[in-house]
């Protein structure tokens, strides 16, 4: 985020104390525990079931497994000890002790796990990450055609369209992809996300008295480092974060949007929507999922309206949950059979990408064949639109770099370096569209 003279306005309740971080800022370390936003009941259950896991342990490993400052984590299992829950079996340099859990503590911890089996950085509240998510979203840096050209300089799209998708992108609404396949929606939308700057900060979870909902997910979120000297001043139950982007398609249920508990680990995961907050989310595939369009359309209605979601425990228990990102949804079919007026009202832009013009064509065929070191003989692209004007063929954006692909393989097989040329290219276009009915060596008006 962008770096102001403010490091924790008073008016945004629950947001924690933010620090210089070079041009932007990060949560301040932990002060005291009344800065933890979560009850010391809860970390100390959880610095317990730590002690479960291992035979014995230090007071730096338990700073570390809950990533909380030694002298919060030395004031918890000092209290554990005085409840004869742990005790003390040497010292662990000048600051620690080595710790043991006490057959009371085992037992404890035994009816602990069987309530939530999480063990791992401490929670912060859910009203801390929705403040932390608003307040890092409304300072995000802007949004321009620069960031936007930079995006999206390996596609070939008309300047409408370019046009269009950086304005969803920089407003931060939503942006309906739709056209016939193999024109680049998905591309469009996997490049668009690239557009966004700055990084954000999100927890490792939250917690709502003793339920925990991780959020932090090492596959769908890219950790950036911290140095060691920036780290030691900072809240580490947050974690820097490219702003994420996450991709589904036809898996997609509507279960996929609830949070999903497990009864094994006895914790829940936050649903995908939840883990894309101040990043994207790409619905690509829209209406090919397990479940009627118009059900998902529904899911969507109030997130979109209104920009929060609401989401139960297993208990019955409501939560409401952000709902801040850049969301944008692609698909082959009509919409006209996939969405209704309500839903496209409150779609922010609508784009359709239709086939490319020869030239559009021309200009992805070169792109590719430059990328691969490749040259492109002259009249070689005239012969091959020949052929799609022959088999009454639509352009289609991907094709340029299918066939290009096609070719690669056939001279790997033959041991030959990449070569374009008719012979290669006949052959690939055959083994991508199949027979053809006519030679090209026939066709009209051809050298």
């Amino acid at each position: 985020m962008s770096g102001d003279s403010e490091t924790n306005p008073s008016d945004v309740p629950h947001l924690p104390t933010m620090i210089p971080l070079g041009d932007a800022f990060a949560p301040k370390v932990l002060a005291d525990m009344h800065d933890v936003g979560v009850s010391p009941a809860v970390l100390s259950d959880l610095a317990l079931k730590a002690a479960y896991t291992v035979p014995q342990f230090t007071t730096e490993w338990a700073a570390r497994r809950l990533c909380l400052p030694l002298a919060l984590v030395s004031e918890l299992l000092e209290q554990q000890r005085a409840d004869h829950l742990l005790e003390v079996i040497g010292t662990s340099g000048p600051f620690g002790y080595r710790y043991a859990i006490l057959a009371r503590g085992r037992e404890r911890a035994g009816r602990l796990l069987e309530v939530s089996g999480y063990v791992g950085p401490a929670p912060v509240s859910l009203e801390s990450y929705t403040a932390m998510i608003e307040w890092q979203v409304a300072r995000a840096p802007a949004v321009g055609p620069r960031h936007v050209a930079d995006a999206l300089a390996d596609l070939v799209l008309p300047e409408e369209s370019r046009l269009r998708a950086g304005l969803a992108i920089s407003s931060g609404r939503s942006l309906f992809l739709h056209g016939p396949p193999g024109n680049g929606k998905t591309s469009l939308g996997r490049a668009l996300h690239n557009a966004l700057q700055a990084h954000l900060w999100i927890p490792h979870c939250i917690g709502i008295e003793s339920t925990i909902i991780r959020i932090f997910d090492a596959q769908v979120h890219h950790a950036v480092d911290v140095s060691p000297d920036q780290s030691r001043a900072i809240d580490q139950r947050w974690v820097r974060v490219r702003r994420p982007l996450i991709v589904a398609g036809g898996e997609l249920t509507l279960e996929s949007f609830d949070l999903a508990y497990s009864p094994s680990l006895r914790y829940y995961e936050a649903p995908l929507h939840v883990k894309a907050n101040g990043g994207t989310f790409l619905i690509d595939d829209f209406g090919r999922q397990r479940i009627e369009p118009h059900l998902l359309l529904n899911r969507w209605i109030i997130p979109m309206e209104h920009q929060f979601d609401y989401l139960t425990l297993h208990t019955g228990q409501k939560i409401q949950v952000p709902f801040l990102l850049s969301l944008i949804i692609a698909t082959n079919l009509d919409p006209a059979d996939v969405t209704d007026a309500a839903f496209l009202r409150r779609m922010g832009y609508r784009l359709r990408l239709g086939p490319p013009s020869p030239e559009r064509y021309t200009e992805i065929f070169r792109r590719h064949a430059g990328r691969l070191g490749a040259e492109v003989p002259p009249g070689l692209l005239d012969r091959l639109l020949a052929l799609y004007h022959r088999d009454r063929r639509e352009l289609r954006s991907c094709e340029p770099r299918d066939l290009i692909d096609r070719v690669r393989d056939i001279c790997r097989y033959r041991e030959l370096p990449l070569q374009l040329n008719e012979e290669t290219l006949e052959l690939a276009w055959t083994g991508y569209f199949g027979e053809n009915p006519t030679p090209a060596s026939e066709l009209p008006g051809l050298p």
